[in-house]
């Protein structure tokens, strides 16, 4: 039974997920849109609207220490510099006046070749 169970585990450990879903959250913020399976979609889209969230608190405060600890609160969450940049400076600018909604999950029609796994597009929401 999945009582209580908020979180699909991929079969793997702790860190084994919480690696994935850096690496995956990491290509969607630079490429902006990526094709994955829609489990790990669906898994990704909570992640990454948490650390969007983050990066418009930052651009609504006036205090330079929570702009600071809002920038390094999501250093530690995705694995390089350049991503949170990008997030900070390009994407959450686009969505400071919309509450959520941030990327949008588009399943395809064709499983996978090799394992039939079920394909999904996710991709940030154009503004």
């Amino acid at each position: 039974m999945r009582h209580r169970v908020k979180k699909k585990h991929f079969d793997r450990t702790k860190e084994q997920r919480k690696a994935l879903l850096r690496s995956l959250a990491r290509a969607l913020i630079l490429e902006e849109r990526i094709t994955t399976g829609e489990e790990r979609a669906k898994a990704l889209k909570s992640f990454i609207e948490k650390l969007i969230s983050l990066a418009i608190k930052s651009l609504q405060t006036e205090d330079k220490i929570k702009k600071l600890h809002y920038r390094r609160k999501a250093l530690s969450l995705l694995p390089d510099k350049p991503a949170v940049a990008k997030l900070f400076e390009d994407i959450a600018p686009r969505y400071e006046n919309r509450t959520g909604g941030y990327v949008r999950i588009v399943k395809l029609p064709m499983p996978r070749k090799g394992d039939s796994a079920e394909l999904a597009i996710i991709e940030f929401v154009e503004e």
